[in-house]
Order: structure tokens, then sequence, then C-alpha cells
């Protein structure tokens, strides 16, 4: 479970979120939902524990997320990112993509997982030799190698065309049915048909 107490959140001045309270429980799919600026990438970095909040608590699994002592190996092992923009590092091949992010016992892995999502013929090209729909299969693929237990995605549809965002609805859909625990945010309504709870922020606040 991941659980929100008072969080808010400033940038200088600037007050993005407002004393948000609420809980996550394991293997929901929740759409973070809002206009532009009403703070949802802010709050998902916050539950991702890629950035601390100015003020409150997030705990998982009863624990503060700010006392975890190796915060990049609990990332490792326990969350998948996926970005609008995939982030794959261009002179790496896709293979070698997602085995710069591998734990070691799961490096085995990497070629069962590619052909679940169609691209292993892909395996030994480069990002800029494929279209804009795999290269983000592969940063799908890069989040899922470690078997997270939680996967936060941001916009993860927001530069691909309706073919490929339906495989990305497909794609968490079928993490969420595995037990994962999915937490998205984005302005694609669709996603909503997927998740079992929807938070929708105004300005901010919930």
């Amino acid at each position: 479970m991941i659980e929100v107490t008072n969080v808010s959140h400033s940038y200088g001045s600037e007050q993005v979120l407002h004393n948000l309270s609420f809980k996550i429980k394991e293997g929901e799919f929740v759409f973070l939902s809002g206009d532009s600026g009403s703070g949802k990438s802010t709050l998902l970095s916050i539950l991702s524990t890629l950035l601390q909040p100015s003020s409150g608590e997030v705990r998982r699994e009863n624990i503060s997320t700010c006392r975890y002592k190796n915060i990049d190996i609990y990332r490792q092992k326990n969350i998948g990112f996926v970005f609008q923009f995939h982030y794959l590092i261009n002179y790496l091949s896709v293979y070698d993509n997602i085995a710069l992010a591998a734990l070691e016992d799961k490096k085995t892995k990497i070629n069962s997982l590619l052909e679940e999502l169609g691209i292993l013929d892909l395996s030994d090209k480069y990002p800029n030799e494929i279209s804009g729909g795999e290269r983000q299969r592969v940063a799908i693929a890069r989040a899922l190698i470690n078997n997270p237990k939680i996967i936060f995605a941001d916009e993860p549809t927001g530069s691909l065309d309706s073919t490929n965002s339906q495989l990305v609805y497909e794609i968490l859909r079928r993490s969420f049915t595995k037990g994962t625990t999915v937490v998205v945010a984005s302005h694609d309504m669709k996603l909503q048909e997927y998740a079992t709870s929807t938070i929708k922020l105004v300005d901010g606040r919930i």
C-alpha cells in the first residue's frame, strides 16, 4: 500500500500541490487525471520517489519513502517507470538498453519479454532505427524487466498514434492483471476505462 498524508509541494513561491491525502492499495490500477498544470506529473514524481514533497509524507509498506537507505536500489527492485518520451540511450542497442536496467538475475528474461511485446526482431537495432511506437515498447520492456511491484507511467501515450496507444493500454492492462500496481498520469481519458480508481486533480487539489 502507498499512503499519502498531507502532501504539499512548491517550486519556489509557486505551490502546485495542496495538502493531499489518499491511499493506493496493492494491485490497483490508478488513473491520475487533470488539466495541464494541475499537478499530475509532480504528484507522480513524489509517489515514485523521484521527488520528495515540500511537506507531508509518503509511506510504502508502512515505511516513509524518505527513510530508504539506498533509494536507487529500492527503485530498481520495486518500481518501473514509463514516460511520454522514451529516454533510451541512442548508442546502445534495444537489448542493451534493457540490459542496462536489468538486475543480474533478470537478464535471461530480456528476449522473452521482447517477444511478448512483439519487438524481439528489433533486439540488435538502435533507437534511431525504429519507430516512435517501437521505442515506447522498448521503454516499457525496460520498465517491466525486473518484475516491479509498481509501474508509474507519465503520459505514456502522449506522443503515440491511436494504434500504438492501444498497444500501450494492453501492456499496462496485462501488467495489472498479473498483480502489478499501475499508476498512470495522463490526459488520455481512454486509460480511465482500465482503471480501478481515479484521482482527479484540479489546481493541485483532489
